[in-house]
């Protein structure tokens, strides 16, 4: 079987793959049942596999090197952090046409945070400051020598810049252009961080958060961890809180001006950009960046 498509030439990526990739170099859980999750990020195609485990398959590119990431890293910081976390379990070698490494971890029960659960609890914005706080005074961010391999430097904002104010002229049917830019100028003028770089999640939004009983319970998907400046992870309070909780939230965490005008240009620049490559297939995704650039013009 072939698993390259006629599109644009990203791999296939059915039961059948997943179950000779596993059965393959994972014969220990060879033969247990998989099935998929749906729906998935926009990086990764998951199955669950048996109870207990879950099998992430890149599904181009711009997603390879996640799993040696996660598996390098996770069991490092894990012991530090409140809410859970994957736990790596090995990572898969390309074959049988599926092009790039892979990865198979721990399964993790709960349910995909919404807003519409969550976006006016207090409890959540105080869990997620406790769980930001943990991961920013975690171990040591490696130096470059111990980094060697992983790309762990989170980049400026200012490297958005040109497909941000594409992004801001291509939806200004559908948002305040205006006020877009406006922020966007804001964000991008406001004193850099100048502290010791912190851990990063690097993709903090409500589809990488789990919860059970209607509480926070896990953070998922560590593909994008990396060192900087921690501006990048208050997407969070634009995809999930209500204005009162994000006050919580920001007062928990001790942000100051500065650090919250570049969380609200990450937010509007990573909205947009799932926007403007997403919503027009994807009713979720929509739904999602839409009310993250809103709240990010609200602040």
């Amino acid at each position: 079987m072939s698993t390259e498509s006629t599109a644009g030439n990203l791999p296939v990526i059915d039961a059948d793959l997943a179950a000779r990739l596993v059965g393959a170099q994972f014969p220990q859980w060879a033969g247990l049942p998989l099935r998929l999750v749906d729906p998935a990020g926009s990086d990764h195609v998951i199955y669950r596999l048996g109870e207990e485990l879950a099998v992430r398959l890149p599904r181009h590119p711009g997603a390879v090197g996640q799993a040696e990431r996660e598996l390098r890293w996770l069991p490092r910081l894990a012991p530090r952090l409140p809410l859970a976390v994957p736990v790596p379990l090995g990572v898969g070698e390309p074959a049988f046409g599926y092009p790039w490494k892979w990865s198979l971890a721990r399964w993790l029960e709960g349910e995909r945070a919404t807003p519409d659960a969550l976006s006016d609890s207090v409890g959540a914005a105080t869990a997620l400051a406790d769980f930001l706080l943990a991961l920013h005074r975690a171990v040591p961010v490696p130096s470059a020598t111990e980094g060697a391999g992983d790309d762990l430097t989170v980049p400026p904002l200012a490297v958005r810049d040109r497909p941000t104010r594409e992004a801001i002229a291509k939806t200004r049917d559908v948002f305040d252009a205006s006020a877009m830019t406006d922020l966007w100028d804001a964000a991008l003028a406001a004193p850099p961080w100048d502290r010791p770089p912190v851990w990063c999640h690097g993709d903090l939004h409500t589809g990488n958060l789990l919860t059970v009983a209607g509480g926070l319970s896990a953070v998922i998907d560590f593909g994008e961890l990396g060192s900087g400046d921690p501006a990048c992870d208050l997407t969070i309070a634009f995809t999930l809180m209500s204005p009162r909780c994000r006050r919580v939230f920001r007062a928990a965490l001790g942000v100051d001006d500065a650090t919250w005008t570049r969380g609200r240009g990450w937010a509007l620049a990573t909205g947009l950009n799932a926007y403007t490559l997403y919503a027009a297939v994807n009713p979720w995704v929509a739904a999602q960046t839409t009310r993250q650039i809103t709240q990010a013009l609200i602040g």
